[in-house]
Order: C-alpha cells, then sequence, then structure tokens
C-alpha cells in the first residue's frame, strides 16, 4: 500500500535540509557522501596500505548512520511511499528519448534500458557503469568532495571552492546529457 503519491514539496523539504544544515554547523560537523568511503576504508584497515587512509575514522563514523539512513529511506520510499506512476513527459521529449532507444519513455518511472535487471546483460552497459563509476569516484576525489558535499554542505559554508565545484558539476551535467549522452546511445 502507498502511503504518498506524490514527492515533499519544496517548501517543506528544503526547509528540513535546512535545519539538518543548521545543526550540523552548530556541532560543527560536515556533511558528504564520498567521504563515508574513505571513512570505510580507513575502518577496514586501508591505513595500512595507503597514507590517504591514515586518519581518525573514529571522529567520522558519526557520518556512516548517513549511508545507512539513505538505504532505508530508499527502502521505504520504493516500497510505501511511491507509486509505478510514469512521469509527466513532454510529448516531443518522450519521442526524443524513443529515438533514442528508450521505449520505456513517458510509461515508466525510470527507464527499464537504464535500470531494469537485463542492464547486468548487457556488456555496453557494464563498461559505461564501470567508467562512469570511475570518473564519478576520481571526479569527486578531484574536486575534494561530491554533488552533496559542496552543494548542500559547502554552499551552506559560503566557501568559494564548493561554488565553484558545483557550477562545474552542472556544466559537466549539461555538457553529459547534451553531447555525450546521445552518442553514446
Amino acid at each position: 500500500m502507498d502511503i504518498i503519491q506524490q514527492p515533499i514539496p519544496w517548501y517543506i523539504a528544503g526547509p528540513l535540509i535546512t535545519l539538518t544544515m543548521f545543526m550540523l554547523l552548530f556541532i560543527g560537523k560536515k556533511f558528504g557522501m564520498s567521504s563515508n568511503l574513505r571513512t570505510l576504508c580507513a575502518a577496514f584497515g586501508a591505513d595500512k596500505t595507503c597514507d590517504f587512509f591514515c586518519f581518525d575514522w573514529r571522529n567520522d563514523r558519526w557520518n556512516l548512520v548517513v549511508i545507512l539512513g539513505a538505504a532505508i529511506g530508499g527502502f521505504l520510499a520504493v516500497n510505501f511511499m511511491s507509486g509505478d506512476v510514469a512521469p509527466l513527459l513532454n510529448s516531443e521529449v518522450v519521442n526524443e528519448l524513443q529515438d533514442l532507444g528508450f521505449k520505456s519513455a513517458g510509461t515508466s518511472y525510470l527507464p527499464t534500458e537504464l535500470y531494469g535487471n537485463d542492464i547486468l546483460s548487457n556488456p555496453k552497459s557494464i563498461v559505461l557503469l564501470l567508467i562512469g563509476g570511475l570518473l564519478v569516484g576520481f571526479g569527486a576525489r578531484y574536486a575534494g568532495g561530491c554533488t552533496s558535499g559542496h552543494a548542500i554542505s559547502g554552499l551552506s559554508n559560503l566557501q568559494l571552492p564548493s561554488l565553484i565545484a558545483v557550477v562545474g558539476f552542472f556544466i559537466g551535467g549539461l555538457i553529459m546529457i547534451h553531447l555525450i549522452f546521445p552518442i553514446l546511445f
């Protein structure tokens, strides 16, 4: 049974994010997802093989709860808070996506061509996932954090490097979707 059919409105979600960031800033903590991988690696002994992981990971273990919360929240959202309702898309967008090979465009919430189980049997998809994962990991390390860390935490702290990183994320996203994505599909 679905509890909620619509996303939480911005005027509720925005203040909740603001409250969360205020509480983190108040207690001197920073938010970000990519730093959790470093914390996990250090906790499991990677500090013995690489200096990058030599830090007191126990100070950051509170942030590992964020991973758990994201997993639990995602499970609850998919199984109890969302219907199998296709998003309303402009008919021109649906036609463009279908021309690119996304036959499920306009009929399902997530394109099965990207998120279906069949993707794991397609060598091209596996290669794209591996390359994409490496690029995201490299980019998060090179930028000194991920999109959530820079866009939510960094901008809340009025950090110029985070503003530059967020602008870069948006430019990279536009280049990807308008130039690279059509070539790949």
